[in-house]
């Protein structure tokens, strides 16, 4: 009797135990805000992009999340509120989230995720690991606590993959996720030495991109001549993939559209 009424409390309490785990399951979901886009903005900081070239694409990141084109698209969708987060990568095992999960639907919390932007150190400067920054950036998306429609992983880089999983199997999984990947390709003029095969693959890093790095319903591939296009081509990206119009962003100065349908 006595272990048999042991048994019966042991279940008992295990059936509790599962009763509140699906309780803060079901709560977790509940609270789940519902926004027109989850975005996560993936960088290369890789060793072939220089210390001013990082800063050209860090203020690049800055100025285009509080450019009042993207806070208008940004306002006109169903929710007028994007999830935004921020990752940095280089080699297979170097990835970091920079700007944590936040919502911009408004100037101030553009400005917030903008200065910590501008202000956080960087973290690394190895290889060049695309695929396993994509694995990295669908993690995040496992942890948002966000609800929408539409995923986009848009990844920024100079060039090709030199570094862990293979580029094509970590976008094809992303895709099956019903995850869309897009790309700006910067075309590296004067790589430092030894990195010219790395920054100018055969048929250029922007083909490269379009080939191997994108893909996902309504993907595209900007390509640009050197850092100093960075903000004007990611706030024209951001532009685009907020308000989801479908067409290719119309650029000028050194920024060369290319799109790819899977």
């Amino acid at each position: 009797m006595k272990e048999r009424a042991c048994t019966a409390t042991a279940m008992s309490m295990a059936s509790r135990l599962v009763l509140a785990a699906l309780a803060a399951a079901c709560a977790g979901t509940a609270q789940a805000e519902p926004v027109d886009l989850q975005l996560i903005l993936a960088a290369d900081v890789s060793i072939s992009v220089d210390d001013s070239e990082f800063r050209l694409q860090r203020e690049g990141y800055a100025a285009a999340i509080t450019d009042p084109k993207i806070l208008a698209a940004i306002r006109n969708g169903a929710r007028h509120a994007i999830a935004l987060c921020v990752v940095e990568w280089s080699g297979a095992s170097a990835q970091r989230v920079v700007v944590d999960w936040i919502v911009i639907r408004d100037e101030t919390s553009a400005a917030s995720a903008a200065e910590t932007l501008r202000t956080a150190p960087r973290a690394f400067a190895g290889a060049t690991a695309i695929g396993a920054a994509i694995d990295f950036a669908m993690q995040q998306f496992e942890r948002s606590g966000h609800q929408s429609t539409r995923r986009v992983i848009d990844i920024s880089g100079d060039g090709d993959n030199n570094n862990g999983r293979p580029v094509e199997y970590a976008r094809n999984d992303a895709i099956a996720a019903s995850v869309t990947i897009n790309g700006l390709a910067i075309v590296n003029e004067h790589p430092a030495h030894g990195f010219i095969g790395h920054t100018q693959p055969v048929g250029g890093i922007g083909e490269y991109y379009r080939t191997r790095v994108i893909g996902g319903h309504g993907s595209f591939v900007l390509a640009i001549d050197g850092f100093d296009g960075f903000t004007q081509a990611m706030t024209r990206k951001l532009e685009t993939e907020i308000a989801a119009t479908g067409s290719i962003p119309r650029l000028t100065g050194g920024i060369r559209p290319d799109r790819f349908l899977p």
